[in-house]
């Protein structure tokens, strides 16, 4: 059977199953629609919030940045995976045990302050819809290379089958069909990394694999191998990095603060009957993401070695099979620079700017020619980074069905997080903006049609964001975690552990940090992209990075204004102290 058929069948499957789900646990009241009635078992919620918080940047796009960028793709791994303990350990559990269903639900009542509210929604707005323009890039990604689509079609897809279970089920169906989505995307993951790790290195444990010697019997360890390959091609080594030390620090820090305050992620601890349970469902969701994060790497160094023994040198006219259907969905291009027909596959960008601009002109050897190629370097060879996970199956000639399953744990991924991100948008506007400041007395009925018109309109404005996206899958989303970084981190925690902490404090320091943040990653990422150079920099950080200087901004405004403002009233301070100190 074909792959493209396999691919149909098991997305097919995978969809009727997500849609099944959702029919099956549709929400009937407010309570089940936000946080699924509170009646999520700890395992069960574990595995939804793996799902959640592995978004197509983890399963996509991780994989292709490590692979190309080598050790200085170690950032989002210390990053996100340090934020998520962070998050687990330190705000979670208190977080449940403060009863609401929204991060601007804690912080309206928290700092007891409408404007606070109307502050966090605005921040959840941001943020939310920028993570979610990086979920619908890739499931455009997937669809327009194993379905043979356009990949706006892919975004308007996919578009259509969140709204199914998302508007339906609510947080209850998202819940369960995220359970499922957990299990589709590990299992793809992981059966292709395994198979591959025994072809190479004969260790069934890619995180072993990555370590071991290579299995041609020459002794070379894969890494020696790996740097060698790639500094012979005038590319930095793969064990080497090239980022500066500030700004590593500064990414990492900005994932991990962004990690531990976004909204769609807290949410989910809200979704366990107990304080108890969130600290269990933590502990084995750490364990679900560890399965992956543990495998990306290896990942990675396994799909840069054989795309460099796959293509470099090879004549375009016997390219193999995988390197013209990727190139048919705009994803690889090759310019023929010395006119030997040949693939030159060299340091240096080989299309500019991210993306290659086709012209659909065939050029003389049958490459899809392109007009912005650049001349100061001898690389022929673009290949989209988004891509590596879903092709390296292909390029490593497994069976078709394997190449059909990443392909549905991909789309797993990303539907997974849309859903999450999505809901959390519709119960900001249904619960925070109109039940708790706009119109307060909505019976429960009003409220939980609102939700659902909210979710509606939030999958059309995010598939709007998705067939426009700023940026590759992975650089999205770290934009999205320095913005929650920068706005909603300090406020949840000083919130949780500061009694002094006042409602002109949170204000005025969320507004401080997410417009610094916003307006930094907006100038250099689309006001002036062309300064956006280390030279350039606050500071030598880039954008991705900048989060963390605006989370020390909010704290720095925050500590500013609650010692020039009143102190909170003293139900406050009983709240702070009820929710941070067990019960006897």
């Amino acid at each position: 059977m074909s792959a493209q058929l396999l691919t149909y069948l098991f997305v097919g499957a995978s969809f009727a199953l997500y849609i099944g789900i959702a029919i099956w646990s549709r929400s009937a009241s407010t309570s089940e629609f936000y946080v699924a009635g509170s009646h999520v078992s700890p395992v069960a919620n574990g595995a939804a919030t793996a799902a959640d918080w592995m978004s197509a940047a983890s399963f996509l796009s991780m994989a292709g940045i490590i692979a190309f960028e080598g050790a200085d793709g170690a950032r989002y791994l210390m990053g996100w995976t340090g934020g998520y303990v962070l998050l687990a350990l330190l705000l979670a559990p208190y977080l449940r045990k403060f009863s609401k269903f929204t991060v601007p639900d804690f912080v309206g009542d928290r700092y007891y302050s409408h404007t606070a509210r109307l502050v966090a929604v605005v921040c959840v707005m941001f943020i939310s819809f920028t993570y979610v323009a990086g979920q619908m890039r890739g499931v455009g990604v997937v669809f327009s290379r194993f379905l043979e689509v356009d990949i706006n079609v892919g975004v308007i897809i996919g578009m259509g089958i969140v709204f199914l279970y998302a508007v339906w089920g609510g947080m209850r169906g998202i819940t369960y069909t995220q359970v499922a989505q957990y299990c589709v995307l590990i299992f793809s993951y992981l059966v292709p990394a395994i198979w591959i790790s025994i072809i190479l290195t004969g260790n069934p444990l890619p995180m072993l694999g990555l370590g071991s010697e290579m299995n041609d019997g020459t002794g070379q360890y894969l890494l020696d191998r790996l740097d060698g390959m790639t500094t012979e091609l005038g590319m930095t080594a793969f064990t080497d990095g090239s980022k500066s030390t500030i700004d590593m620090f500064c990414i990492t820090a900005a994932l991990m603060a962004g990690t531990a305050g976004l909204p769609h992620v807290i949410v989910r601890f809200f979704t366990v009957p107990k304080v108890r349970d969130a600290r269990i469902s933590a502990g084995y969701a750490l364990i679900f993401i560890a399965l992956l994060y543990t495998t990306a790497p290896a990942v990675a160094a396994f799909a840069r070695i054989n795309i460099i023994n796959t293509v470099e040198g090879i004549s375009y006219t016997v390219a193999p099979e995988w390197f013209h259907k990727w190139e048919d969905s705009g994803l690889v291009a090759w310019l023929d620079k010395n006119h030997d027909g040949k693939v030159q596959y060299r340091g240096g960008a080989a299309m500019s700017p991210a993306a290659p601009n086709f012209t659909g002109a065939r050029g003389e050897q049958g490459q899809r020619t392109v007009s912005n190629a650049p001349t100061d370097n001898e690389n022929e060879l673009y290949i989209d980074r988004d891509i590596i996970v879903l092709a390296h199956p292909e390029i490593a000639k497994l069976p078709n069905w394997v190449i059909a399953l990443v392909a549905a744990g991909g789309l797993a991924a990303a539907l997974s997080t849309a859903a999450g991100l999505l809901l959390v948008i519709s119960t900001a506007v249904s619960h925070d903006l109109l039940k708790k400041t706009l119109m307060p007395h909505i019976t429960d009925k009003q409220e939980l049609l609102f939700a659902r018109i909210a979710a509606a309109v939030a999958v059309g404005v995010a598939g709007l964001v998705g067939i426009y996206p700023p940026g590759f899958v992975a650089q999205v989303v770290a934009f999205a975690f320095g913005l929650a970084a920068a706005s909603f981190f300090p406020v949840i925690l000083l919130g949780i552990f500061s009694t002094r902490m006042n409602k002109e404090a949170a204000i005025a320091g969320m507004l401080a940090g997410l417009v610094f943040t916003a307006a930094y990653i907006s100038w250099f990422k689309f006001i002036d992209p062309a300064a956006s150079t280390p030279a350039h920099w606050w500071f030598g950080i880039s954008p991705e990075g900048i989060g963390a200087l605006g989370m020390l901004l909010n704290f720095a405004v925050s500590f500013v204004v609650m010692r020039i403002t009143p102190p909170p009233p003293q139900e406050v301070v009983d709240i702070v102290e009820h929710i941070r100190v067990p019960r006897a």
